[in-house]
């Protein structure tokens, strides 16, 4: 077990500190994250694992710039998001980081490689170069057979591939995931694994995970546990030591 705060090892993907969130206003104001610290390491797998409702997404959301803090400091890759405008950070989060949402949120009226293509070509690429990669992609994922079908076609755990697609094709520095496997078999959840620890094994490039899947802690290089807002400690998963029993008593799904 270690301090959420990281020796000076490995660079940083992103440095937290103190980060506040709450929702709502006066009397129904819930303060959902209370003042985190927690370093995302270059060349890792973390994974961040915690009750349901314990500030999970709201965390990653903030990380990758789709909410803002309340207070504290966050970087990702020497970055200041909050001095940042809206702008700045839309065009930084289109080059640098893919998200992969819980809910995949694939646009209904596109195929697979239209809506793999999609990072592609908000960065101004051409169609054509942005769907060979998509289809790459995707045949990676094991969904070549299926690259002209839509959403509506598949089943969850292919949207769950194509989600993954869609958020690797870019060669985003920050992957960010939210139960990127809780759709999947484990010979697709293997798969995928795979896939994020070749991202992860560059020394530039960074995964983030939340998840309930106790399957794949086996992946990570480290695990973080969030609890009532705040992250409580942080487990380096090298082998050398067991999970901790509230780690490892987590259930799938």
């Amino acid at each position: 077990m270690s301090d959420p705060v990281s020796p000076p090892q490995k660079p940083l993907a992103a440095c937290i500190r103190g980060v506040t969130r709450s929702f709502g206003d006066g009397g129904t104001k819930l303060l959902v994250l209370k003042g985190v610290d927690l370093d995302v390491r270059c060349g890792d797998i973390t994974m961040l694992v915690g009750p349901s409702g314990c500030g999970k997404t709201t965390l990653i959301s903030i990380i990758a710039g789709t909410l803002a803090a309340d207070d504290g400091q966050l970087e990702v890759f020497g970055n200041d998001l909050r001095k940042m405008s809206k702008a700045a950070i839309t065009r930084f989060r289109a080059h640098t980081i893919g998200f992969i949402f819980q809910q995949f949120n694939l646009i209904p009226t596109l195929n697979c490689i239209e809506n793999a293509s999609v990072p592609l070509l908000i960065q101004g690429c051409s169609t054509r170069l942005a769907e060979k990669k998509a289809r790459a992609l995707l045949e990676q994922v094991g969904l070549g057979e299926h690259a002209k079908k839509r959403p509506s076609q598949l089943s969850g755990g292919q949207q769950q591939r194509v989600a993954i697609a869609r958020a690797l094709v870019h060669d985003p520095r920050l992957i960010i995931c939210d139960e990127p496997t809780a759709a999947l078999d484990a010979k697709n959840g293997l798969l995928v694994m795979e896939i994020f620890e070749q991202v992860a094994r560059s020394p530039e490039r960074a995964v983030l995970i939340v998840t309930h899947d106790n399957r794949i802690f086996s992946h990570a290089n480290r695990i973080a546990s969030l609890d009532d807002g705040k992250v409580t400690d942080v487990h380096d998963a090298d082998g050398s030591s067991p999970l901790p029993d509230h780690i490892a008593n987590l259930a799938h799904g």
